[in-house]
């Protein structure tokens, strides 16, 4: 079974593939190779609701890195091409809880596999 990945802030960017690219505040056990489900919703969902998976992905790279050093083009990939750097940082901030500008983050880059796992929409 591969491991479920929620992407609930950027699902719409996931299920149209101009999503390659996300961050996260864990997820240091990562490594290429490793196969993820990524999913509506994994934690916190409430009883009797459905986990939704959308599609699997392969990761080809993962590193460490200051969130504040985001370029224009990494916004892209994370699936936000209307916003600024400055307001993709702002946003993961205010979306994860602890986490500052110079927050040492994880960049996670996969691709997107032909068998996909949209199961419920």
């Amino acid at each position: 079974m591969t491991r479920l990945m929620s992407v609930s802030l950027t699902e719409d960017a996931v299920r149209e593939r101009r999503k390659t690219v996300t961050r996260r505040m864990g997820w240091l056990f990562l490594q290429p190779g490793t196969r993820l489900t990524l999913c509506r919703k994994v934690m916190g969902r409430r009883r009797g609701e459905p986990l939704v998976k959308i599609v699997d992905v392969e990761i080809l790279d993962v590193r460490r890195e200051r969130l504040d050093l985001i370029t224009e083009d990494e916004v892209h990939l994370e699936g936000f091409p209307d916003m600024t750097p400055a307001e993709f940082v702002e946003f993961f901030c205010r979306t994860h809880t602890g986490c500052s500008p110079d927050s040492l983050v994880t960049r996670i880059q996969w691709r997107y596999l032909e068998t996909t796992s949209d199961q419920q929409q």
